[in-house]
């Protein structure tokens, strides 16, 4: 038996094996791979001491610092896809996707992450990573002195939208709704002020253009049915996540849209022996550092917790 079970293998999975090797903790990590979103960026700027590193080579540093610490400490079983966690007495069981048990833990830490909502209009598949992104921290400084578009009226599109204002020639902001009324009213009314801001509502995207890489954005007015062309070079879609939270539905506390409450002090969810981080989690914001930082917040926690049991 484990003392802990992490479950994923992004920067907050990676992260917590090291800390939980390093603190001697017995544990075992489960993967279906190594990365987390990140794995499709052709260069990320905002991994700290990173200057520049791409999805794929992010992925192998994790991977490679995890098996680092591979052995007496570390269980690393790559490739497999924990479909279920269950709550026992003595602790907690794993499940693979047929049914099999993975291990057994006195505690768990969930850094599944999520996926992306994609754009589904003709040219969004075949433009990413061409101009379309769905990560403006990760992307945006490469579309500087350049037309710009979000795709998405909430909080992370009024984010996006703030970020990009920073250095693109212009931001146009589409919404499909008819008010900006799942965003901080102040944020809105900020972004909105700067003068090379453009916030549509009742508006629609229905297909990105281009050549070898974006050229512009046909949307249509939801009110006319009028459809027109916006000129951009970079096209960044904020429409929501899908949580990777399946695996603990029912064994611990979800939001509305499926994210693990956590306690943002420790990152424990609603039970005792769990524990989340990273882009599962119902934190307020979701980045690469912030997953790892999270991750290691948990792992101080989680070690006092077991050797406060013992």
């Amino acid at each position: 038996m484990f003392d802990l079970a992490i479950v994923g293998g992004g920067p907050a999975g990676a992260a917590a094996a090291v800390y939980a090797a390093r603190k001697h903790l017995k544990s075992i990590l489960v993967t279906e791979s190594f990365g987390g979103q990140s794995t499709e960026s052709a260069d990320v700027q905002n991994w700290i001491g990173t200057k520049h590193i791409s999805g794929a080579e992010l992925a192998r540093a994790l991977e490679e610092h995890a098996r680092e610490y591979a052995g007496e400490f570390l269980d690393i079983r790559p490739r497999v896809r924990v479909s279920k966690v269950e709550k026992r007495d003595e602790g907690f069981v794993l499940f693979d996707a047929t049914g099999k048990e993975v291990g057994t833990s006195h505690a768990v830490l969930i850094a599944t992450g999520g996926t992306r909502r994609t754009l589904d209009v003709p040219g969004a598949t075949e433009f990413e990573n061409k101009g379309l992104t769905y990560c403006a921290s990760c992307d945006g400084p490469l579309f500087s002195g350049q037309d710009t578009v979000v795709v998405g009226g909430g909080n992370a599109g009024f984010e996006t939208a703030a970020q990009l204002l920073a250095y693109a020639r212009s931001v146009t902001l589409v919404h499909r709704g008819a008010d900006f009324s799942k965003a901080d009213a102040r944020t809105v009314e900020t972004v909105c002020a700067h003068e090379n801001m453009t916030a549509l509502l009742n508006t629609e995207p229905v297909e990105v253009k281009g050549g070898a890489f974006v050229e512009g954005v046909v949307v249509k007015d939801k009110t006319t049915g009028k459809t027109r062309t916006i000129p951009a070079a970079g096209v960044f879609v904020e429409i929501g996540m899908i949580p990777s939270t399946e695996l603990v539905k029912g064994v611990v506390e979800l939001d509305a849209i499926g994210r693990i409450k956590v306690d943002c002090r420790n990152q424990r969810a609603s039970i005792p022996g769990v524990w989340a981080a990273g882009d599962c989690t119902d934190g307020l914001y979701h980045q690469n550092n912030i997953a790892a930082g999270d991750a290691v917040k948990a792992l101080e926690d989680i070690y006092f917790f077991l050797r406060a049991a013992k």
